[in-house]
């Protein structure tokens, strides 16, 4: 197969890479960006380890190609604390005991983010259908419920 040069925006910079076809995003992340914080579990788009966002919207990085990224902007959870500080969901996460593994962590909180992002005021519902897709085999899932509320509670002032 003859690799191809495909160009994204990754946690605000340009990158420029060439990756084989069938290369999948999470792998151009990990293998090519050195961005570790994209965990890859199932690889079946199952358990939301390697979630990113891609123009905003919460993606599964292991069953979507490199190549459907190109022009995109992508977010990882390298992408989310500026100057130092932590975002405000991943300071949430550390106070409210929302990770025990951490594993999971990285898709939760950037599915989080693109919830918040739209609806700074989400019920525990809500909460609960943005992280559906992501599995935390510990189970801390009233943790990160708590998290997140926290969050959206702190980005909204309160």
């Amino acid at each position: 197969m003859d690799r191809e040069k495909i160009w994204f925006f990754v946690n605000g910079r340009r990158c420029e890479v060439e990756v084989d076809p069938n290369l999948t995003l999470a792998e151009c992340l990990r293998n090519e960006l050195y961005l570790a914080g994209v965990r890859v579990s199932c690889g079946a788009g199952e358990c939301g380890a390697c979630t990113v966002l891609l123009d905003g919207n919460p993606v599964f990085s292991c069953i979507t190609l490199a190549a459907e990224a190109e022009g995109k902007n992508i977010t990882t959870i390298e992408g989310l604390a500026e100057g130092g500080k932590l975002h405000p969901i991943q300071e949430a996460f550390i106070e409210n005991h929302g990770m025990q593994c951490g594993f999971c962590t990285p898709g939760m909180i950037l599915s989080a983010k693109a919830l918040l992002d739209r609806n700074l005021n989400p019920t525990e519902g809500e909460v609960k259908e943005a992280i559906a897709g992501n599995l935390c085999r510990c189970g801390s899932y009233p943790k990160i419920i708590k998290s997140i509320l926290s969050a959206a509670k702190s980005m909204r002032g309160d």
